[in-house]
Formats: C-alpha cells, sequence, structure tokens
C-alpha cells in the first residue's frame, strides 16, 4: 500500500573557502548562523503527521556540509535514515561538488535553494552569495544528470518559501510511490475496448512498475470463503450500505454480495500487496455473481484508501495513483470521464461514471446530491469546487500526462456520478484529445496539482508534461 510518510534530508552548505574574519566576504561565521537558524526553523515549523526530517547536525564544522569528507558522511546518515529526499541550503555559497556527489549517491528527489542575499555592510562587503552559488551548483547537476527542483531565492519565514516547500513536499510523496508501484490486474480488458490496452513490459521498463495478474478464478474463489472468513465485515459494510445510500427496488438483493466484494478486495490488497488495482468490471461480473455490478463497491473501497479503476484501465490506475500521492493521500481520485458537453456553457463538459465515486465526494445540497443505489450504481453529483482533471497514457513507447484544472458548474441532473465541470477552453481540450494519445477516461482530483504533476516528471524523463 502507498507511504505517505515523507522523511527529508536537510542539508546547509558551505563554500570550501578561507575562513575570513567576521564582516568580510563569504564568511564561515555567515553560513553558519544561517545554516542553523534555516535548518532550525524548518525542523520546528514544518514537521508533521506526514513530514519528517533528517539532518546534518555533529557533521562538518558546525553542521555544515562543504568538503568530499562531510558529504560521505552525510550519504552515509541518510540512507541509514532512509530518506525519501534532499534540500540543499546554500548558506553562502555552496558546494557544486559535495552537492552533486550527495545527490547522485542518494537517488532521491533534490530540492535547491538559495536564501535571499539581504545582509550588507557599510563598507560594501557582503557575507553571502547564496544565488550566485546556485547556479554552479545547478550546472554540476545537469552534467551528472541529476533532476532537481529549486525553490525561489526568498526568506525562509515567507509565504512564498511555505507553499514551494509543501509542493516539494508533495512531489517526494509522487515520486516515493510511483517508484516500484505494485498494481493489481483482475481480469482483462472488456472485449470492445481497444482505447485501454496498455504494455506490461514497457511498464516495468521505463518506470519499474510491477503488475500482479489475478484472474477471474481467484476472485470467484475469494468471493467463496469470504462469506465466512470475512462475516463480520460483511456486515459491517451491509450496514454502511443501508445506512448511506437510498435503495431502488432492484437493489437490496445485492446488499450482501457488493459487501462481501468489498471485503474481498480490501483482503486481496493486502495479499497481494498491492498499491491499487485495475479491474475488469461490468463485461465479467455480473457474468460471474449472478448480475452483481461492482461500481459502488469501488467507491466504498476508495473512501477506505484502496483504489480501484475501472474498465481495465491501467493509464488510468496509474493517473489515479499519481493524483492520490500528490494531494498526500488525503484526496479521493474520482474516476470521470469525458462524456457530453453541457446544453449551454460551451466551456462545461459532464464527467461522468456508471457509480464508483466515493460517498464522500457527493455534494451536500441539491436535488442532485442524494446518494441513490439504482439497480446497484450510486447516482449522486460531486461535490462543488475546484479539481485536477489529468490522464496518462502512450503512443509508440512515448508515455504523456495531461494536466488540467477544471472548476464545477451547475448543469443538468444526470445519473450515475458525475459533475459539470467548466474549463477556460473546451474546443481547445477536445482538439488536443482527438489528436491523441488520450481517450475519454480521466481522473479528477480536489484541488490544483498541475504544478506538482510537472515537477514530477523532472524525475520520471519517461514521462513528459502535456500542456494545452
Amino acid at each position: 500500500m502507498f507511504d505517505y510518510n515523507v522523511k527529508i534530508g536537510l542539508i546547509p552548505m558551505r563554500r570550501n573557502a578561507t575562513n575570513r574574519p567576521k564582516g568580510t566576504f563569504l564568511t564561515w561565521y555567515s553560513a553558519e548562523e544561517r545554516g542553523k537558524r534555516f535548518v532550525d526553523y524548518i525542523e520546528k515549523n514544518f514537521s508533521g503527521d506526514k513530514v519528517s526530517f533528517a539532518d546534518s547536525k555533529g557533521l562538518g564544522i558546525k553542521d555544515l556540509i562543504f568538503d568530499d569528507e562531510s558529504a560521505a558522511a552525510v550519504i552515509e546518515r541518510f540512507k541509514a535514515e532512509k530518506v525519501d529526499a534532499v534540500f540543499i541550503i546554500n548558506c553562502n555559497f555552496g558546494n557544486e561538488e559535495a552537492a552533486a556527489d550527495i545527490a547522485k549517491a542518494l537517488g532521491v528527489p533534490v530540492l535547491l535553494w538559495a536564501p535571499l542575499d539581504d545582509e550588507y555592510y557599510v563598507d560594501g562587503m557582503r557575507p553571502t552569495d547564496s544565488q550566485c552559488g546556485l547556479f554552479g551548483v545547478s550546472r554540476q547537476m545537469q552534467r551528472f544528470h541529476i533532476p532537481f527542483s529549486h525553490l525561489p531565492c526568498c526568506r525562509v519565514e515567507s509565504e512564498e518559501f511555505k507553499e514551494g516547500f509543501d509542493s516539494f513536499v508533495r512531489v517526494a510523496c509522487m515520486v516515493k510511490n510511483f517508484k516500484g508501484l505494485r498494481v493489481g490486474q483482475v481480469g482483462l480488458r472488456p472485449a470492445p475496448f481497444y482505447s485501454v490496452i496498455w504494455n506490461e513490459g514497457e511498464l516495468m521498463e521505463k518506470f519499474g512498475i510491477k503488475i500482479i495478474p489475478i484472474n477471474f478464478a481467484i476472485i470467484e474463489q475469494r468471493m467463496k470463503t469470504a462469506e465466512t472468513d470475512y462475516a463480520d465485515e460483511i456486515k459491517e459494510y451491509e450496514d454502511y450500505i443501508l445506512k448511506n445510500y437510498k435503495l431502488d427496488d432492484l437493489t437490496p438483493k445485492y446488499v450482501k454480495p457488493m459487501a462481501t466484494m468489498v471485503a474481498m478486495y480490501k483482503h486481496l490488497f493486502d495479499e497481494y500487496n498491492l498499491d491499487i488495482i485495475s479491474a475488469e468490471c461490468w463485461t465479467a461480473t455480473p457474468v460471474m455473481f449472478d448480475g452483481l455490478a461492482p461500481c459502488t463497491v469501488y467507491g466504498i473501497l476508495g473512501d477506505m484508501g484502496y483504489l480501484v479503476s475501472c474498465e481495465s484501465d491501467m493509464n488510468a490506475a496509474l493517473t489515479m495513483a499519481l493524483l492520490k500521492c500528490a494531494a498526500m493521500g488525503e484526496g479521493k481520485p474520482l474516476f470521470g470521464e469525458f462524456t457530453v458537453r453541457h446544453p449551454e456553457n460551451k466551456n462545461a463538459e459532464l464527467l461522468w461514471h456508471c457509480g464508483p465515486f466515493p460517498l464522500s465526494q457527493k455534494a451536500e445540497s441539491g436535488t442532485d446530491s442524494t446518494a441513490r443505489l439504482v439497480n446497484q450504481r450510486s447516482w449522486f453529483r460531486a461535490k462543488d469546487g475546484t479539481y485536477t482533471v489529468a490522464r496518462i497514457d502512450r503512443e509508440s513507447g512515448e508515455y504523456m500526462i495531461l494536466p488540467l484544472v477544471a472548476h464545477t458548474t451547475a448543469g443538468p441532473q444526470t445519473h450515475g456520478t458525475y459533475l459539470w465541470a467548466e474549463f477556460e477552453n473546451l474546443q481547445k481540450i477536445e482538439d488536443r484529445l482527438l489528436d491523441g494519445p488520450y481517450i475519454h477516461h480521466f481522473v479528477e482530483i480536489e484541488g490544483d496539482y498541475r504544478k506538482e504533476i510537472k515537477e514530477f516528471c523532472r524525475y520520471f524523463p519517461n514521462l513528459k508534461t502535456d500542456e494545452i
């Protein structure tokens, strides 16, 4: 399963230069004072339930990294600490050789920052050239072919720093979880859906993604044993369905099979150590299980943190994983496809699917906000707000991701789970989708994570950001 906890190694650095007196140029004193202040501030203000730090305290001289020996020491410490990313802080000029050696050895996302050089002496001297050194550090990273992110020159207490650091933490979470992603493949694609075909070998070669095949014989067997193995859980899920949904007259006989399938999938995740599942749904499941539809099952699982993509869409599954990690596990990805244009608003589109949205994403008010089960399928409108709308897809071995942003708008009530999304220019989006390699299946999540998606692609050169 995903791990949304991110540990960042803090590396305050100075130039390996002569120790000049206080009040002169590029002093050790100024670098040491800044390094301690920045590290203390970051650890105090940015530690949390999902963010922790390792640091260089006790290494180098006054905790500053500046040469081969101190670089080797911090590499050893951060490997032992299993950091997920490193943050290199130029306390005066930094040290380009040590910075690149550390980044290369650790192989994790790298954030560079030059604090604002804001101290000047009356005689014209200045103690720091942090921004100047940033260009040397970045050039060395380029020579080593090390991808990196960077913050603008700013004060550590600024809102600019806070926003940039938070964004990098999200990127680190995305990178951490995407490497070695384990995806369960349940069943085959629906026969007419050539649009969702994918290449397992490429995913392993290009991204290290492991596909774990699970055929429907396994699903059938697990459904049978679940009834006795997970009886208490199944009763809990039955009660949840009956309490939270308004049922039509076709659904009641399926409540227990739906609850059984929720329990079965939950334990399938645990048994196979899966991060996400790409599943066949409407062609095989009803045949195997006497008309059972899995749509609402996927929504219930989504609220429990277990992600399942519909219609054997592997690329949508990868997109769901990416967006879930961009939200640090807090958001709930929706599987809503481009379906029809708004009858009156030329820039609005129906993002719809037959019923897999998590119930927690239901709109709070309106005639279309009541959660109904119609022949087992959820019917309700999703929450209002701003959504990232994205899809990973491929053409001739080239992988791309198209990140869009939309705001909900009013539109006609319809069946299934859905939202009406207003874009800046829907026609350009339609043109881009038709030009390929994208299809109608997209993934939505509350918030605007376009910046994080673009930054994430720095660390996966086989995945390019597409922009309209």
